[in-house]
């Protein structure tokens, strides 16, 4: 675990660090769109955040490299290899999107490609748990236009979600943390090695995340762009696909293959939890992809449909409709981490229930501002502190009376003008002359 957490902090310090000058470089370099009618942000913002994030990617694989434990996975793997490689292609088309902006279906075809150079170098989807069937092997195209869709599916699962400040980071970064805990649990309580590039992989996606985010979160300094969520995306389903089709559950449940699938059926977290990481990016994609196709638009046709841009729309402010994007992202991961625990517990159960209606009841009230005790103000941001929002009361209530006050001012001076005006009517030439 020490060894994880090291690669990860490396791996969002050097993200961290390098955000900054990157984002002079986009500066410089003109990556800074106009406003569009999708946007939600005011002003020009720069993007090329996802070169920051890839050398985070490069620095983390380096360090574990050179680590006693997790060097074995680069002997006996080389999934970390395929992953590079696909990251760097992606990479490179996203930073060309990001400054000549890329036809979408040329991007596509990038994506096909980043995902069959991970497959030919070995990070492919080998099985499938079927259920009441059990461990069905693919043959080898079979495994690659699995992976590749997943891959694709991913990625631009990733893309569209990136609407507001902080929100494609912050929700991959909750689904990597899950992913990384189911991961870990594998490889440590089962002692399956297979499951340990997937865990690497999980702990550099949150170090990119987390050393991103600070540039990002609203009002955004420096914008991820396509070259990182893209990259991010890519992570994440790699992920998946190293444990999904690489791991055997006869090898962690025992059995045989019918059975074990037969019972973990409601559980079977290596098939479930790359679709619950993504549940919340994937229904964005299906909905938007259903909507514009009903328009009779191209479905890579931008648009301001999306879930988040509903949440700005019924009220919710720009930090709020990101934090419930959150919310519901980790209730869906964890929730599903928690079930594959103990699936037996009814209060796993019980838990997500509650948590969704209060989830339901933060959407229905936009406008609502909670306020935080006294002794946990110094924890949460100023708008939610009782002192600072009394001051704020205080400030708006002087600014009205000044208001106020300016409003009779000006009438007295209307009407000491309109007397004055009188006046000089009324006396004739001698008091123009003066």
């Amino acid at each position: 675990m020490r060894e994880y957490l090291l690669t990860l902090c490396v791996t969002a310090a050097v993200t961290y660090l390098l955000t900054g000058p990157v984002r002079k470089f986009a500066i410089v370099a003109g990556a800074m769109p106009e406003i569009r009618a999708r946007d939600v942000h005011r002003e020009p913002t720069p993007r090329l955040g996802g070169i920051a994030m890839f050398f985070g990617l490069c620095a983390g694989l380096l360090v574990a490299d050179h680590l006693t434990n997790l060097h074995q996975v680069f002997e006996k793997s080389n999934e970390p290899r395929a992953l590079l490689s696909g990251a760097a292609l992606i990479w490179l088309i996203g930073v060309l999107d990001d400054k000549f902006e890329i036809d979408a279906l040329i991007k596509l075809g990038s994506q096909m490609i980043a995902a069959g150079v991970m497959v030919v170098q070995g990070l492919t989807i080998l099985w499938l748990p079927i259920p009441t069937v059990g461990t069905v092997a693919l043959t080898q195209w079979q495994g690659t236009l699995l992976t590749v869709a997943l891959v694709v599916v991913t990625i631009n699962a990733v893309n569209f979600v990136d609407g507001l400040d902080g929100l494609a980071a912050g929700v991959v970064c909750i689904a990597a943390a899950a992913f990384f805990m189911y991961a870990y649990r594998i490889w440590y309580s089962y002692g399956i090695e297979a499951a340990a590039p997937a865990s690497l992989f999980a702990a550099i996606l949150m170090g990119m995340c987390l050393g991103f985010l600070p540039h990002n979160i609203h009002p955004a300094r420096i914008f991820m762009g396509d070259s990182g969520s893209m990259l991010i995306g890519l992570v994440l389903a790699a992920s998946a696909i190293s444990i999904t089709g690489q791991v055997d559950p006869d090898s962690l449940f025992g059995g045989s293959e019918r059975n074990t699938v037969h019972q973990m059926v409601p559980v079977y977290i290596p098939l479930l939890m790359p679709l619950t990481i993504i549940a919340i990016p994937a229904a964005d994609l299906i909905l938007a992809i259903v909507r514009r196709t009903w328009r009779g638009q191209s479905p890579f046709a931008a648009d301001r449909g999306h879930l988040h841009h509903r949440l700005l729309e019924i009220g919710h402010s720009h930090s709020r409709a990101v934090l419930i994007m959150y919310f519901f992202s980790a209730l869906i991961a964890f929730g599903a981490l928690a079930y594959s625990v103990n699936a037996a517990s009814m209060w796993i159960v019980l838990g997500v229930v509650f948590l969704s209606a209060i989830g339901l009841v933060l959407l229905l009230l936009p406008r609502f501002t909670p306020r935080a005790p006294r002794w946990a103000e110094g924890f949460v941001p100023p708008r939610y502190r009782r002192r600072r929002a009394a001051a704020a009361t205080r400030t708006e209530g002087e600014a009205a009376a000044a208001a106020d006050a300016d409003d009779d001012a000006e009438r007295e001076r209307v009407t000491v003008g309109v007397a004055g005006v009188n006046g000089a009517t009324a006396v004739g030439p001698r008091t123009r002359g003066r």
